[in-house]
């Protein structure tokens, strides 16, 4: 929601500014100059990012403007943890593999539907669980393992931003070229009035105006949002390992949980004692579910 109070401070404070100075809208309506710079950006994503790379800027774009990961996000996370960790205390880790071949299935998992809809995190947890449970890796090899796996995928996930910071960058040239079109048109009208003359000079510079403040008032600022919210998103894994590695270990769930609220921001990470409760409530389940799976 930020995001779009900022399009709308950015795109008032320049018009209401430029009004304020004396200027007429109706002289920024220059289609020819949108066509050439938007074209031209679009064109250029095209040329130098992959197609699914696209895909995850346009997915992104979208995402962004949503809240993104919240509080209630973590807490449930921390309780399916909980019960899972419960699990493997009361009957093995063995008892974990009918809950990770089937999700949507799973006693535990099936409660918690916006952590199946997140894929990629569930992916992330089934394959660390999947590799304990074939045994033969010391704590430290397997956090070096999922490490390496979080660095790939955040790094992956970045590419998007990458991308659009590289159109932000190209936006004031693009603005440019817009520009020199617009003079070179003007030359076709160097013996007509000057009200002409200014008319077309003007709608050259609009050129030049749209690819500075598109680049440096939109595409920039965006780049730098969806960078950050990578930056949360791979909280959510970071999460997951700290409390997987701490449940290897052989530490009881309620500490391997505590290992893994530490390492949230303050913003998103629910207190010890609603951990606790959290924790408190979902030990029926949970020992429910560890019955089931014996």
């Amino acid at each position: 929601m930020l995001i779009l109070v900022g399009v709308v401070v950015v795109i008032g404070s320049v018009m209401g500014g430029y009004l304020m100075a004396g200027g007429h809208l109706e002289v920024l309506n220059q289609p020819s100059e949108f066509v050439v710079i938007g074209g031209a950006a679009i064109g250029s994503v095209l040329i130098s990012t992959p197609p699914r790379v696209v895909s995850k800027l346009l997915k992104q774009t979208i995402a962004v403007i949503g809240t993104g990961l919240t509080k209630a996000d973590f807490s449930d996370l921390l309780s399916m943890m909980y019960q899972l960790f419960r699990v493997v205390q009361q009957t093995g880790v063995m008892a974990l593999e009918p809950h990770f071949e089937t999700p949507a299935s799973s006693a535990i998992l099936s409660k918690y539907p916006k952590i199946l809809a997140r894929h990629n995190s569930l992916a992330f947890l089934a394959d660390s669980i999947k590799v304990i449970i074939v045994g033969g890796m010391a704590a430290h090899d397997l956090e070096a393992l999922m490490d390496e796996d979080l660095h790939i995928h955040h790094e992956d996930e970045k590419s998007a931003a990458s991308a659009l910071a590289k159109v932000a960058d190209a936006l004031p040239g693009l603005g440019i070229v817009a520009a020199v079109l617009g003079i070179v048109i003007t030359m076709g009208y160097i013996d007509g009035p000057p009200a002409e003359i200014g008319h077309h000079v003007g709608a050259a510079l609009v050129g030049t105006f749209l690819g500075i403040l598109a680049s440096y008032g939109f595409a920039q600022p965006l780049s730098s949002s969806l960078e950050q919210r990578v930056t949360d998103d791979g909280r959510y894994e970071q999460c997951i390992k700290a409390g997987v590695i701490a449940m290897f270990k052989g530490l009881p769930p309620a500490i391997a949980v505590e290992f893994a609220r530490r390492v949230l921001p303050h913003d998103v990470r629910p207190s010890f004692e609603e951990t606790e409760k959290l924790c408190r409530a979902s030990r029926t389940d949970g020992a429910a579910a560890a019955a089931a799976a014996a």
